[in-house]
């Protein structure tokens, strides 16, 4: 069974770009802001079809099937109270103008995997916010966009509300970025639970 979530944002402020190696929210960040804007993706209605018309139809893949695995990592994953094994899938890692677009798909291979609240920046943060990329030449951290500079701004990326992976499930998330500059070809990501996946290129 496979869970996919899309984004849906207008007007993002792009906040969270700090200068490593300060731990998140030290004084060694320098955020950095700028604006852009996420369409959203609705799903239309697939036109009904005669029995003979289905019969001819080829079968359609999911985006995460036809998606080209650019970085993989495997790990024991531990979130609350569930233990268990999963792979995670670096499927896109997209630069569109001011802003870089991460897409992955994490899978669970053993046990119960919980994303849940393994990716937030707190056990009550259902979102993939604690995802990071690092630019090993400048330096910097950049953490995932916010559609404001308030506190409780949201980040713009997946929500993980309600997701437990049993065995041979996978979940598609995704989270937007401020850019590196034009010339970084290559970044690491740093993912709870998965740790750090290395010289991930920038399309």
């Amino acid at each position: 069974m496979r869970k996919l979530f899309a984004p849906a944002v207008a007007a993002l402020a792009l906040a969270g770009c700090g200068v490593l190696p300060g731990p998140p929210g030290s004084g060694g960040e320098a955020p950095t802001t700028s604006a852009a804007a996420q369409p959203t993706q609705e799903a239309s209605a697939p036109a009904q079809q005669t029995p003979a018309q289905e019969a001819s139809a080829p079968a359609q893949q999911t985006p995460a099937e036809e998606a080209t695995v650019i970085a993989t990592r495997t790990a024991k994953v531990s979130a609350g109270d569930m233990t268990g094994a999963g792979r995670v899938d670096i499927t896109s890692l997209r630069r569109q103008g001011k802003t870089a677009s991460l897409t992955w798909t994490i899978t669970a291979t053993e046990g119960k995997v919980n994303v849940h609240n393994g990716l937030g920046r707190g056990p009550l943060d259902l979102t993939v916010s604690n995802v990071s990329l690092i630019d090993p030449v400048n330096a910097k951290r950049y953490r995932v966009a916010r559609n404001g500079t308030t506190k409780d701004a949201e980040c713009v990326c997946s929500g993980t509300q309600g997701q437990f992976l049993e065995p041979g499930e996978s979940s598609t998330l995704y989270a937007v970025f401020a850019a590196p500059p034009p010339d970084v070809t290559k970044v690491d990501i740093e993912m709870p639970m998965f740790g750090v996946l290395n010289d991930v290129p920038i399309s």
